[in-house]
This record gives C-alpha cells, sequence and structure tokens, in this order.
C-alpha cells in the first residue's frame, strides 16, 4: 500500500487533513478507519444499513500504518452508512481506495436477477418528506457489466450508477477514483441536487448465491479534483 502513502502524504500537504476533517483547506474527510470497530461491531460515527448474516463480516485490516473496512458477503446484502451534511456544489470531488478481492459469480448490475456487486459507494441526498423520495448516486465495481455503464438500478428508480471497475483483472489491487458527484448528479438525474444527507458503502451476493469482498480507506470530499 506505498502509493496508499504517497497519497495520504500529499493530500497532508497540500490540504491539511486535521482542518480537511472539519471542511477546511478543501477537503471534507469521510474517513480513514483509525479507529478500528465499536462495540457494534461497526466503525465509530457509521451506522448498520442492514444487519449481515451470520456468515458475512464487517472488519477493519490494517498494512503497517494504513487501516482499512472490508466487507464480506456470503449470500448476503448490507453495507454502513455515515450521516453527513454540506452541499455538494462546495465538495463536488468524491475520492477514495478500493480493493476488490472477491465478485460475486455472474453478478451483473443490468438485470435484477444478478444484481450483485462486490464495490459500491453511494453519495445519498434525501429528499423530504419521505425517504422513498431521497436520490443516491452510486459508483461500482461489477462482475461482468463494463467500465462505463451508467443507468438507473433496476431495484430503485431514485439510484443512479456508473460502473467504474469491471472484473477480476485488478483483483486484489488497491485503486485509487475520483468522481465530479455534482455533475454525475445533474447529469443522471437532470436536476440540481439537493443537500448531501449519508455517504453508504455497500456490498451484496444474494441474487447469485456467492461470496464477494471489497475494502475502502481514504474516502474523502474536495473542492478540487485529486490524483494520487
Amino acid at each position: 500500500m506505498r502509493a496508499m502513502r504517497s497519497s495520504v502524504f500529499i493530500i497532508i500537504f497540500l490540504f491539511g487533513i486535521g482542518g480537511g476533517a472539519r471542511g477546511e483547506n478543501g477537503i471534507l474527510m469521510v474517513d480513514r478507519f483509525p479507529e478500528g470497530l465499536n462495540s457494534e461491531g461497526i466503525p465509530p460515527g457509521w451506522k448498520l444499513e442492514k444487519t449481515p448474516g451470520p456468515s458475512s463480516k464487517i472488519l477493519i485490516e490494517k498494512d503497517k500504518e494504513d487501516r482499512f473496512l472490508c466487507l464480506h458477503s456470503v449470500s448476503d446484502g448490507f453495507g454502513v452508512r455515515k450521516a453527513m451534511s454540506f452541499e455538494i456544489r462546495k465538495y463536488p470531488y468524491l475520492s477514495w481506495w478500493w480493493k476488490a478481492s472477491q465478485l460475486p459469480k455472474g453478478g451483473d448490475i443490468r438485470k435484477r436477477e444478478t444484481d450483485d456487486q462486490a464495490g459500491q459507494i453511494y453519495v445519498i441526498f434525501p429528499r423530504f418528506p419521505s425517504l422513498a423520495n431521497s436520490r443516491s448516486m452510486g459508483y461500482i465495481w461489477d462482475t461482468l457489466a463494463p467500465v462505463g455503464q451508467a443507468g438507473t438500478s433496476t431495484a430503485y428508480s431514485k439510484m443512479k450508477y456508473v460502473v467504474l471497475q469491471s472484473g477480476a483483472s485488478k483483483l486484489n489491487q488497491w485503486i485509487f477514483e475520483t468522481r465530479n458527484v455534482y455533475e454525475d448528479y445533474k447529469k443522471y438525474f437532470q436536476e440540481e441536487p439537493p443537500p448531501v444527507g449519508a455517504v453508504l458503502l455497500y456490498i451484496n451476493s444474494q441474487h447469485t448465491q456467492s461470496s464477494a469482498e471489497c475494502c475502502f480507506t481514504e474516502i474523502f470530499f474536495s473542492t478540487q479534483p485529486y490524483k494520487p
């Protein structure tokens, strides 16, 4: 994970990561998972989005000084959600590292019966008065759908997605991603976004009755695009 450490150093040097957690210096930190799991078995500051089954796991793993969150799914679907409130226009860029180590067999977001993905990260935009009105802009590591595939979730009409990684060629490699969520939201929802309400990390493999695993770290929003 040497590349990740270089990324962290540059972010600290250019933007000031300490202030970034409070939205200062152009960085709004989501999490680096430095504290491990709390008594509920999830990272502090996060809440469960569905409870994992008995064979599925939420783990914090460590490589030297780096900590990362891993979701392991066995014929299951679950995730963790962190509440955040800010205008995406101010911090339009979402960046993160992820590493898939197992993909759901035959997973394909284009079909409801195979709609399983190892890597999923969503920015949630609440729409009142009902949770059913909330929008989600998601970024996916799929098994079969090609990179660049984009559309509406087969399960939730107010969830849009873009496939950023596909297939097993980059398994067990840390991949850095950056997306302009503000522009993606406008493009796929054809409207101006409301304030952000949460970030969701999710995994599922229940439709294909298989297993999947993906890890995440160094998740942050920024005022400017960043490349490691």
